[in-house]
């Protein structure tokens, strides 16, 4: 064998798992066939779509009155200076995993990675070439993108994807959003926050349809505060570009019209590519199918990330690579933890951790609900986010947290102290009893938890 372990894939999932493998004395490499590391999580996803969130909720909060009243060639300013933060801090997280991974004698071999059999990948370099390596474990790691169905008529300029749309170098005046949940409604935030005039099409009845009415009632507020237009419960059914504009054609006969559209409904797995049939692998509609273990039908060949699907997070496709690494050199069974944190870096955030109310009442779990508002907390009131608001859902019983769910700024920090505690089955007395720093956002941990005492006692 040539390696332990081939990693196809220098996204998170691939970084990790090669890590891990180095502590364990392993010799490692990983296969990337684009010229840059780091996948879609630091490239096109992860990492520039919260750079330039950051970019805009700076613009907003510093310049919010004057924001749609400001020029064109203002506003087209702001995104050229929101897209020149966003490369640079692409290319500073680049820097740092290359040094980390060749500082752990991770080799990178560039070119595209295809099965063979068990233990071995063919590998095309972009001039052509081919060689094979072989390894007693192969890891694929390579990720998902934006899914593109052949009928809308993508061309990286009005009509975008979620990769394409962070090129931009200036802002559209205006732009269609097809899609509700979570990628859809980060990138509405960014461009109503930047003076866009921002039109949603969902087929659904509420945003992220599955998380708590409350919570997203905020947000849903805070997109029509900044001037957001709804068509929900409708469907696209075509897109055309015409001089220069796009129209939007709903299922109900409703005409749209707008500079620029969005498509963002879903993400398609990158196995294409991979040879899996000529192996055996199983897949599910293009997912590779793994086991608690992220082996697939091949003992030998894992596969973690996005590849496998849900929740397909940079987070958790982290921990996979390292448990799939653990089991495949130690024999070590590393369970992924119960109590998964979830954020959406909207303007405001959201986050969320175990139940929602709609799963306690379907499962017959007796429960009470307590909130704590940031406009109660001192550093709420500081900072200015009126809106912002901490849910506890509380087993009626035992008292432990079987849910916390945050909306506002920092969601996705204060997340971790509601998903420890449940990790450490918590009760909301720990809350209560605990001290936070003062003035703090984690106060209304404390606020919600006093609120849950009380609905208890009822």
């Amino acid at each position: 064998m040539d390696y332990d372990i081939l990693i196809v894939g220098s996204g998170p999932a691939g970084q990790h798992a090669a890590w891990q493998a180095a502590r364990m004395g392993k010799k490692a490499a990983i296969i990337e066939r684009k010229p840059s590391i780091g996948g879609a999580g630091v490239q096109t996803g992860t990492i520039p779509s919260k750079a330039l969130r950051e970019a805009a909720y700076l613009a907003s909060r510093t310049g919010a009155q004057g924001m749609r009243e400001a020029s064109r060639t203002a506003r087209y300013g702001v995104m050229a200076e929101a897209v020149r933060r966003k490369n640079m801090v692409i290319t500073q997280q680049e820097s740092v995993i290359v040094k980390r991974l060749l500082k752990s004698g991770v080799a990178l071999i560039p070119g595209e990675a295809s099965l063979v059999d068990a233990h071995t990948l063919e590998i095309i370099d972009s001039n052509g070439g081919s060689k094979r390596l072989s390894a007693e474990i192969i890891l694929l790691a390579t990720g998902s993108r934006p899914r593109r169905p052949s009928h809308i008529p993508f061309d990286k300029k009005t009509v975008l994807d979620s990769t394409s749309i962070l090129n931009l170098k200036k802002l559209p005046k205006s732009l269609l959003v097809v899609g509700g949940g979570v990628i859809a409604c980060e990138f509405v935030s960014i461009f109503a926050a930047l003076g866009v005039e921002v039109t949603v099409v969902d087929s659904h009845e509420q945003l992220l349809a599955y998380l708590s009415e409350d919570v997203v009632g905020v947000l849903a507020e805070s997109f029509e505060n900044m001037g957001v237009e709804f068509h929900m419960q409708e469907r696209v059914a075509a897109v055309s570009i015409e001089e220069g504009r796009t129209l939007t054609l709903l299922e109900s006969g409703k005409r749209l019209y707008s500079e620029a559209v969005l498509y963002a409904l879903g993400r398609e797995p990158n196995s294409q590519s991979l040879n899996t049939p000529k192996v055996g692998i199983e897949l599910d509609q293009g997912w590779i199918t793994v086991n608690e273990d992220f082996q697939t039908s091949l003992p030998s060949i894992y596969a973690v990330g996005d590849l496998i699907g849900w929740p397909s997070l940079a987070s958790t496709g982290m921990e996979q690579g390292r448990a799939a690494v653990l089991h495949a050199f130690a024999g070590k069974t590393h369970a992924m933890p119960e109590h998964l944190p979830m954020a959406i870096y909207a303007i405001p955030e959201i986050s969320w951790v175990g139940k929602t109310e709609k799963e306690a009442n379907k499962e017959s779990i007796d429960y009470v609900v307590g909130r704590g508002h940031f406009k109660e907390s001192a550093r709420g009131q500081i900072i200015g986010d009126s809106n912002g608001l901490v849910k506890l859902i509380v087993d009626e019983k035992s008292h432990k947290l079987i849910g916390v769910h945050i909306v506002g700024e920092h969601a996705s920090e204060l997340i971790h102290t509601g998903q420890m505690l449940m990790h450490f089955n918590g009760t909301v007395h720990d809350l209560v009893s605990n001290v936070f720093n003062y003035p703090t956002l984690a106060e209304c941990y404390k606020l919600a938890a006093l609120d849950c005492l009380e609905n208890l006692k009822a």
